[in-house]
């Protein structure tokens, strides 16, 4: 059984230098520092009166009270409008120098903040990429966020699919060479790939080969965005793996919320290095602009420098969050009742490294889904996991927060055994669930309810159908999008036609159609398969079993 720090090979000078980004910046006496959160703090803390917006006036006295409750005087005090002299506007802002410190900690040229998510980051870096050329090759695994930037561009996507773990329903990474393969044979049918997009981290902790990757887009004269949403904490310690932006890629993705603890909704782009981050640096500024705010929260950008801060600082914390995580895997692996699914990950020539900062435990060995055990967790323990699987739920440790590993154990423990008990009437009122939606029963979820075993899932072998290819795309997604008109017509009057929506079937959560593709007889077969199933359902869908499809009118 490997490691979870395994390598696939021996870390090159450039992946070294890339796991301690973090340690060059602390090198930085600067970067122990949030000077933007602290001019929010020093701007609370004057007798200021503000006779503009907003309406509370950043002031707790003269408020309603009911905001106060809510917020606490803090909160309201640090709710700073942008444009203030002295914060974010005039030359050598602290706002200026926070985004220089970003840049410098993960090793970019420079550093957007977001205040709408890495939603916001995808969709400026798709407008951005257009400046390059039309035609990008995206990893059939994207965020729907940057579906919407395709079809807010004009993009004229073609795909790489990821490897699928059809065991478990997951979806994992791409090789350099099956990327290599791709943009080989779009060159040669004459469609040379100007953009790449691809996902590492992945959902489940599984981190592709980056410098390899962005190798060969440069190769291919090709600009490579990494989505590494789930990775905004790489490159703070040298058991994590290295900023994707330090290996090469020209545009990233920081959902710097997710495992370091800025405010939900807070983000981060990061520029690479190179000639094709340099020609893309004025159309991020200016996709930046056209997807932001003109009123974005002070607050999440003050969030956002001292989540930098913290990382700078709390090198022994991050240590503490990753000897917990070992600690609580080591601990699951003793149980017979848990398997440690990124045990396995080995085994997939698509996964370069691990984030050790994310657990996903295989627990179809209870006889139940991962969503049955993650609404136990919640409905008697008061504990939520990070999202669920038919078989899988996953657990994060955020980087700076001390880990509950006992807690956690102990929950985990007492739904095995509970699972054993099927006799026990008081899971009969918690709701299924998939991922972190709650879905409405229907007679295909009937075995994942509590009380049900489930005994597709203790099967050997392959767990969910392959994948079918693609159909032919016939429109470019934003045309299809803004068709003229639309037909909802049955499965059987779809296959042919032109789809005008993004469905996906989970698991694994590959994008199947998309807006401008054919419908073909396979996908139709396999979604309503997947819909129908024990464990899953089509996101996008018109109705739950798919029978019927919304499609381009002719």
């Amino acid at each position: 059984m490997l490691k979870e720090t395994f390598m696939r090979k021996p870390a090159s000078d450039l992946n070294k230098a890339a796991r301690q980004v973090g340690d060059t910046a602390r090198e930085n006496l600067a970067q122990h520092r949030a000077p933007f959160g602290q001019a929010l703090l020093d701007h609370a803390e004057r007798d200021t009166l503000q006779i503009m917006v907003p309406g509370h006036g950043c002031d707790a006295e003269r408020s309603y009270p009911e905001l106060v409750d809510f917020l606490g005087s803090r909160g309201v005090q640090l709710d700073v409008p942008p444009m203030t002299d002295g914060i974010d506007l005039g030359e050598n802002t602290p706002l200026d120098e926070a985004l220089e410190l970003a840049a410098e900690a993960w090793g970019a040229s420079r550093t957007w903040f977001m205040t709408n998510g890495a939603s916001q980051a995808n969709r400026t870096a798709a407008i951005a990429v257009r400046a390059l050329g039309e035609r990008v090759m995206v990893q059939r695994a994207m965020h729907s966020s940057f579906t919407d930037g395709i079809l807010l561009a004009g993009l004229m996507p073609s795909f790489v699919v990821p490897n699928v773990d059809t065991h478990n329903g997951v979806t994992h990474g791409l090789t350099p060479e099956a990327l290599d393969e791709a943009l080989t044979s779009e060159a040669e049918a004459g469609r040379k790939v100007d953009s790449i997009y691809v996902v590492s981290p992945s959902y489940f902790g599984a981190v592709a080969d980056v410098e390899g990757l962005a190798k060969v887009a440069h190769a291919h004269d090709a600009a490579i965005i990494v989505d590494g949403a789930w990775g905004p904490h790489f490159g703070f310690h040298p058991d994590l793996p290295g900023s994707p932006v330090a290996l090469g890629a020209d545009l990233v993705i920081s959902s710097t919320h997710k495992l370091v603890g800025s405010l939900t909704q807070s983000a981060m782009l990061h520029l690479g290095h190179g000639p094709l981050a340099k020609k893309l640096e004025p159309f991020v500024e200016r996709a930046y602009t056209m997807t932001g705010s003109t009123s974005a929260s002070n607050i999440l950008k003050g969030t956002l420098d001292v989540a930098r801060q913290g990382l700078i600082n709390g090198r022994d914390r991050i240590e503490d969050a990753l000897r917990g995580a070992e600690e609580l895997r080591e601990a699951l692996r003793q149980d017979d009742r848990f398997r440690v699914l990124s045990d396995d990950f080995g085994e997939f020539d698509d996964i370069h490294e691990i984030d050790t900062l994310r657990i996903p435990v295989d627990v179809s060995r209870l006889g139940h889904t991962g969503h049955w055990v993650r609404q136990r967790l919640i409905a008697d323990h008061d504990i939520y996991c990070e999202m669920s699987t038919a078989t899988t739920i996953v657990i994060i440790f955020g980087a700076l927060a001390t880990p509950a590993v006992e807690r956690t154990l102990e929950a985990l423990r007492a739904v095995a055994d509970a699972a054993q008990n099927p006799a026990d009437e008081d899971t009969a009122d918690i709701p299924v669930a998939s991922g972190n939606s709650v879905v409405v029963a229907t007679d295909a979820w009937e075995a994942t309810t509590p009380g049900h075993a489930v005994e597709a899932l203790s099967a050997e072998g392959e767990r969910f159908p392959e994948i079918p290819k693609a159909g032919t795309m016939r429109l470019l997604p934003r045309d299809a999008y803004f068709a003229d008109a639309f037909d909802v017509v049955a499965a059987e009057d779809a296959v042919g036609r032109i789809s005008a929506d993004t469905l996906a079937a989970y698991p694994p959560g590959i994008p199947n159609v998309l807006p401008g593709e054919e419908i073909t007889e396979e996908i139709v077969k396999f979604l309503q398969a997947v819909a129908t199933s024990p464990t899953g359902y089509v996101r996008g869908a018109q109705d739950a079993k798919v029978t019927t499809f919304r499609v381009v009118a002719e």
